[in-house]
């Protein structure tokens, strides 16, 4: 006998508070970057982050007898995501924040729903409501007015838009192909190996790219340092990748539009960072659209096959 779909409003618990979490964390790692990358530099600072938290991740996993990959298939697409979805973008963040304002970073890759919904029925076949679709062209068109809003008014900022932008691409993409390629590989064993060979890459970047500047470690950037490996890295990921197996990646991207309404808030708490009206507007306008790309699949009757790991296609 089938059971009822249940409504998007009662999502399991677990899954609820995860994807809670997950945005608070994210959220306020934009503002913890920015001040890494005033002393330290940018490739060194990811390249650290991430290898630390790789040890307390394999650690951990080590102690509690976790099962580790297996087969080829699996490490070919560790090795993949390592590069795709933890060195290459973070690199790209890292040094956009140089010269982008935390918050405006944080709004700018919150288009990476759009873009994952965009990609995945061409990499799995699988179909987006077209509401869903809808909803995430509606906050893209929000995040465009932001976008040039802020070029007008700093012409310089544009190569820091431009590397967010690009870092959030490769990041879509690396999100579908996770959710084909590691179904089967522990969520805490996955990141931590993933960190480990993103921070080899960026270890060597930083002897190619940056061996002419010096880290000035302050406590300032110690502290930041601290909390984007522990809670950034370390929880932030583990509680990604597991709902990624319960939750397609498209509505799972979400995350990123209710990212920036937290980064905005920080910025603006602890920085002062101008909150303009049209900033607020477009907040608002991104929150309803997650509600409904949320809601896109129960009134289509098929919150089963979307938000929960059932194998199947169209």
């Amino acid at each position: 006998m089938s059971t009822a779909s249940p409504a998007p409003s009662s999502f399991p618990r677990s899954q609820l508070l995860g994807y809670i979490v997950l945005c608070l964390i994210w959220g306020t790692t934009w503002l913890a970057i920015q001040e890494v990358v005033q002393d330290v530099p940018p490739l060194e600072a990811a390249a650290i982050r991430f290898l630390i938290s790789s040890v307390l991740l394999l650690g951990a996993a080590w102690v509690q007898k976790r099962r580790w990959p297996r087969g080829k298939r699996s490490w070919q697409a560790l090795m993949i995501l390592s590069v795709t979805i933890m060195a290459v973008p973070y690199s790209l963040l890292f040094w956009a924040e140089q010269y982008v304002a935390s918050s405006m970073a944080a709004v700018l890759y919150s288009a990476i729903p759009l873009v994952v919904a965009l990609l995945t029925p061409v990499m799995t076949g699988r179909t987006v409501p077209r509401s869903a679709v809808f909803a995430l062209v509606v906050a893209f068109g929000a995040l465009l007015v932001l976008l040039f809003r802020d070029l007008s008014t700093n012409r310089s900022a544009l190569w820091g838009d431009a590397a967010v932008m690009a870092a959030m691409v490769l990041s879509a993409w690396s999100v579908v192909f996770a959710k084909k390629r590691l179904q089967e590989v522990d969520s805490v064993v996955a990141t931590g190996l993933q960190l480990l060979f993103a921070s080899v890459v960026l270890f060597w970047g930083t002897w190619a790219l940056e061996a002419h500047r010096r880290a000035q470690w302050t406590r300032t950037s110690l502290i930041a340092l601290a909390y984007l490996t522990i809670f950034g890295s370390c929880i932030a990921f583990v509680i990604y990748y597991w709902l990624l197996k319960r939750m397609q990646p498209y509505q799972l991207s979400t995350t990123s539009l209710v990212v920036p309404v937290i980064a905005v808030l920080a910025g603006g708490l602890i920085h002062h960072e101008s909150i303009p009206l049209m900033m607020l507007v477009a907040m608002v306008i991104i929150l309803v659209s997650v509600g409904s790309v949320l809601r896109a699949e129960a009134d289509a009757g098929q919150q089963d096959e979307i938000l929960m790991l059932r194998g199947k296609t169209p």
